[in-house]
């Protein structure tokens, strides 16, 4: 019997660094990768995150990608 597919929404930061794009989910502890472009570093990350609940789901753990993540930014006069 095939499984219902699940939808999960994660917030994911891509990050321009001296050799490309990395990107990570802080969701999911450990769960990152890299693109020499950021649509490459988008796909990238995509996978790692279907491959991380993937695994998850087979051990039989639990997957909460609705968790809410703020990012700002401060400006800071010195």
């Amino acid at each position: 019997m095939k499984r219902k597919s699940m939808h999960y929404k994660f917030p994911i930061v891509i990050e321009k660094d001296s050799d490309g794009y990395f990107a990570w989910c802080h969701n999911l502890q450990g769960c990152y990768s890299q693109g020499d472009t950021y649509e490459e570093a988008l796909t990238n990350i995509r996978e790692a995150i279907r491959g991380h609940i993937e695994d998850r789901l087979a051990s039989g753990e639990s997957i909460d990608g609705n968790n809410e993540f703020m990012f700002t930014t401060l400006d800071i006069a010195v």
